[in-house]
């Protein structure tokens, strides 16, 4: 299984670059780590619920994950993109808590916490490719169907964007506010743009020559007959040559080898129980 791979949006280096002109590139450096930061809640969710992020993409104000999933429950999409924002949360209540132990650290971690705060407040905002985005797309495609949820959705974030350009518009006229452009420009694309298609990557195991020739662990694990194929997904190991040995009761009725689990993961149903593919 190949690594999560990192990109970066152009809106990205632009947005870094006036930080930089502006004397501002420590602050800039603090949220792009809160950032990293954020996506690590993602990854950790998705690899528990048996997903897995396939690329990264830094943007002005957090990151994106994309990948595909067919047959993902709009429930899972939900707790899994609410996992970046929790854990900007609860950082950021750890620096506050920190500050009555030691108020000397305030003038020193300040930066921190404000930036896990905005990260997490800005994400629960209902525009692609923001979490809340992400959310009320689940929500009300379970409600309504993703045909129109996807209209409903964009025309949120085409208001939202309409919103924060007008912001923007009024400050010329006092202290200019850059990133009220930026924003804005950011919901555009995350709008019309295709990352509102991005979700999830199934997670499975594929050997390769190179992973053989450096040597790989062999990991046996064993599952109940009724384990869904998602529950068999979240406790493999991407890192070792996996075995599943499946009971009905005490009894092994099955030894799932490295490449049936591929199979029953690539064409199987998520939540289907793994005795409909023994």
């Amino acid at each position: 299984m190949g690594g999560i791979s990192l990109s970066v949006h152009p809106l990205f280096y632009i947005f870094g670059l006036y930080y930089a002109l502006t004397g501002r590139i420590f602050v800039f450096v603090i949220y792009t780590i809160t950032a990293v930061a954020h996506e690590l809640g993602h990854s950790f969710s998705a690899a528990g619920a048996g997903y897995r992020l396939n690329k990264i993409t830094l943007m002005p104000f957090g990151a994106v994950v994309s990948g595909n999933i067919d047959g993902l429950k709009f429930s899972d999409e939900i707790k899994i993109a609410l996992s970046g924002p929790t854990l900007n949360l609860l950082i950021g209540m750890l620096f506050v808590a920190t500050w009555w132990i030691y108020p000397e650290s305030y003038a020193y971690t300040d930066v921190v916490a404000e930036a896990n705060f905005a990260m997490a407040l800005i994400n629960f905002l209902p525009v692609f490719p923001l979490d809340g985005g992400r959310i009320l797309s689940a929500y009300l495609s379970g409600k309504f169907g993703e045909k129109r949820a996807g209209k409903i959705c964009g025309v949120i974030g085409g208001m939202v964007a309409g919103v924060l350009f007008a912001l923007f518009i009024l400050t010329l006229f006092y202290t200019v506010n850059v990133s009220l452009l930026f924003f804005s420009l950011f919901v555009i694309f995350g709008t019309f743009g295709k990352a509102k298609n991005n979700k999830y990557i199934k997670i499975y195991n594929s050997l390769t020559v190179e992973k053989l020739k450096r040597g790989m662990p062999f990991k046996k694990q064993a599952l109940e007959k009724n384990a869904s194929v998602k529950k068999m997904m979240s406790i493999l190991d991407e890192n070792a040559v996996n075995e599943i040995a499946v009971f009905d009761g005490e009894r092994q009725i099955a030894l799932l080898s490295q490449e049936r689990i591929g199979k029953i993961i690539e064409k199987g149903n998520l939540y289907a129980k793994l005795a409909e593919y023994l």
